[in-house]
């Protein structure tokens, strides 16, 4: 036959779009032509289909050969072409039975040998397969990552164009991939709660951003304890749901800097980036628009240590993704949508020298310089972050105590557990995502707590976003309680956290 047509996959954001391969062979001067909008990797398959082709001892046809990658107008990138396109090219010229293409999809690049090198982004590729009810031949390297959707996907793994060309001919069949048994979650080491000593405040609004999915701003001395702590809030999170592991797994694959890990694909992502990153660094783009840091942190945690030292404007860009979970880059050819429901967790000095109010007696800061360094986060951005927590130096006596054993985090990811499935139980969603009416319809308060916070209202001077967030961390802090409605008890903790609010509010 002249005409060949298989299945691939581009990749777009997160999502991977479905691409037909029609290869087609006709008379005229020998040649090769590659349309339906590709990049120059995509270009230049060409050559390597051609050297592939040859090491393999198959015949390059001589006449004309026109590859079309179909839709016309969805951009075309690097080498995941190559495979499809050298077996449409030996099906197109009878060197290939071509009865089994349409129950698979192919990905790969090709080396001149004819051997088969990974691509990245193919998990969203897995997924669309098995949404196709098709099955996936792949790279070697690639087929951890692909067998993570489960056993519903045939995924069979290939190491050269000669296996693949024997698997379809029916001479050597290839071997259907099983995920190890060690391709699972490993634990975070040396990380559990309890290595933290004291802090029992700061302790708890850890367990309270945890339980409801708050922002939390973490401020004191250096040394104190802060980036310990909030290396530790994944540990006294739940366990990703396969669902929301496979999300967190896609980004990941799709993503040049961070590898899609098999091994570790369960785990919550933990994201630290310096304060050095730009705009682009945290929210993402480039002309082919990758996932940022917050993206990355989907689903996990994102750790913005020295708060103040960070770019301003490259802290605003986190406004709207802390409202909506999403970011949309465009440029000029492409356009990306990415998730970006992550959790905030920051850390910043009281003062430039970092030691105001200590007992220590060092700190030498005048009101105007602390003024300007707090002014570099803007107040926008503050309202946004649920709870504002002081976490002091520590006596002594309190930091060399024996025998007294802090709770771990298993003990402090249960209460963490149930909290959240009341709340899923109530509205379908964390308290942290609540919007406005359903706000006024799960966080109703006694008559006690509406008189206590008004007052801080009219004291404090809190906006209604500011407001919301402390009813909805009165909500979480009432369900770590098994609490119904929600008391003063639990309002007044809940304003007690907004410490940057009580200072402006003194």
């Amino acid at each position: 036959m002249s005409l060949c047509v298989l299945h691939s996959r581009a990749r777009t954001g997160i999502v991977a779009p479905e691409v037909a391969v029609e290869v087609h062979l006709s008379g005229g001067l020998p040649g090769m032509s590659i349309v339906g909008l590709p990049e120059m990797a995509v270009r230049e398959s060409k050559d390597r289909v051609r050297g592939a082709l040859i090491s393999g001892h198959f015949r390059f046809p001589l006449g004309r050969v026109t590859v079309n990658l179909a839709p016309a107008d969805l951009p075309k990138e690097g080498g995941r072409f190559d495979l499809p396109i050298a077996l449409g090219i030996l099906g197109a010229s009878g060197q290939l039975r071509t009865t089994e293409l349409a129950q698979c999809e192919f990905l790969g690049e090709l080396a001149l040998s004819g051997s088969l090198r990974p691509v990245t982004g193919v998990l969203p590729a897995a997924i669309a397969a098995r949404q196709a009810g098709r099955a996936l031949v792949l790279p070697r390297e690639n087929a951890d990552e692909a067998a993570l959707v489960g056993e519903d996907l045939p995924v069979f793994p290939a190491d050269h164009l000669l296996a693949v060309c024997e698997h379809l001919n029916g001479v050597a069949p290839l071997a259907r991939h099983r995920v190890s048994s060690d391709a699972s979650c490993a634990p975070r080491e040396g990380t559990d709660l309890s290595d933290v000593r004291g802090q029992e405040q700061a302790k708890r609004a850890l367990e309270v951003a945890a339980a409801g999915g708050h922002s939390l701003l973490l401020i004191g001395p250096p040394g104190t304890g802060k980036s310990m702590l909030a290396n530790r809030l994944p540990g006294i999170l739940p366990p990703l749901t396969e669902a929301e592991a496979l999300e967190a797994a896609a980004i990941r694959s799709v993503s040049d800097r961070e590898p899609c890990d098999p091994r570790r694909w369960r785990e919550r992502p933990f994201r630290a980036p310096h304060h050095t990153a730009s705009g682009v660094a945290l929210v993402g783009g480039g002309a082919h628009p990758r996932p940022g840091e917050i993206s990355l942190a989907h689903l996990g945690v994102l750790f913005l240590d020295e708060l103040p030292e960070f770019d301003r404007r490259v802290l605003e860009v986190l406004r709207e993704p802390l409202e909506s979970g999403r970011i949309h880059i465009s440029r000029a050819a492409h356009q990306a949508e990415f998730p970006a429901r992550f959790q905030l967790i920051a850390a910043m000095n009281p003062c430039p020298c970092g030691y105001q109010g200590d007992d220590s007696g060092r700190c030498r800061c005048s009101d105007e310089q602390i003024a300007r360094y707090r002014a570099r986060i803007s107040g926008p951005l503050l309202d946004r972050i649920d709870l504002h927590v002081e976490v002091p130096r520590l006596p002594p006596e309190r930091l060399v105590r024996s025998g007294v054993v802090d709770e771990t985090s298993d003990q402090v990811r249960g209460r963490v557990a149930a909290a959240r499935s009341r709340q899923i139980e109530r509205a379908g969603r964390l308290n942290a995502e609540l919007v406005p009416r359903e706000i006024d319809r799960f966080c109703a308060v006694d008559q006690a707590g509406r008189t206590l916070i008004q007052r801080a209202i009219e004291r404090l001077g809190l906006s209604p976003r500011a407001y919301h967030r402390v009813l909805k961390v009165a909500r979480t802090i009432a369900d770590l309680a098994g609490s119904g409605p929600i008391t003063a008890e639990h309002v007044g903790e809940a304003i007690g956290y907004r410490r940057l609010d009580r200072q402006r509010g003194s």
